[in-house]
């Protein structure tokens, strides 16, 4: 196991950071197939937008038969202004045809098969084992890939290098913490630009806080 993880996870737990209302959502959610639409919902879009244009979505229908009857201009303009609306609205439509003609409405567990739908990368599939079936996965966004190298748990260029190193170091029952608050410490202290150090209850681990 990396050195010092279950401190880390313990620390960050103690700084008690909010959740936006879209993690919360993601938190509560338990249902495979909302979380999988959100999270194509959430690529490339802030919180802020995504927690909005989720909530319209499923004014329309929260199963793969539900979309079958939703027309894509009006899915388009449920989930607009999100990043490429016209893109995501076609997948999130293929998606559920092909759910519920192909697999009995029924999402699958296996990431290698999540990532045969199209819009669907090993992000969002990881999201969907750990928040949608409660199976130990390692979600990696940029968050978790950012905070990951910062503390110097891995060291790596991109974040399917970073889900295999944790994944590989890591004992399955720390798995599912990790995208939750990596996630809310990267949008409340640890961000990209202007990191916010000085609250921050990590400093004797990171490396990025020691070589300022």
């Amino acid at each position: 196991m990396i050195r010092n993880f279950k401190e880390i996870i313990k620390n960050i737990k103690e700084m008690n950071l909010p959740y936006t209302q879209f993690v919360q959502f993601m938190e509560d959610i338990h249902d495979p197939f909302i979380v999988l639409i959100a999270c194509i919902l959430s690529l490339r879009t802030n919180d802020r937008t995504t927690y909005p244009a989720t909530m319209r979505m499923l004014e329309l229908g929260k199963t793969p038969k539900d979309f079958l009857s939703v027309k894509l201009e009006d899915l388009e303009k449920a989930i607009y202004p999100v990043g490429f609306y016209k893109n995501k609205a076609k997948q999130i439509l293929d998606i559920a045809s092909e759910l519920y003609y192909n697999y009995n409405s029924t999402v699958p567990t296996d990431i290698e098969e999540l990532i045969k739908f199209k819009g669907v990368g090993r992000k969002t599939a990881n999201l969907v084992q750990s928040k949608g079936y409660n199976l130990p996965s390692i979600c990696v966004d940029v968050h978790v890939h950012r905070i990951s190298n910062r503390l110097g748990i891995v060291s790596t260029k991109e974040p399917e290098d970073t889900e295999f190193a944790l994944k590989e170091n890591l004992p399955k029952e720390l798995w599912s913490d990790i995208n939750t608050l990596f996630v809310t410490l990267g949008q409340n202290v640890c961000k990209p630009t202007k990191p916010n150090c000085g609250i921050c209850k990590l400093q004797k681990y990171c490396n990025f806080y020691k070589n300022k």
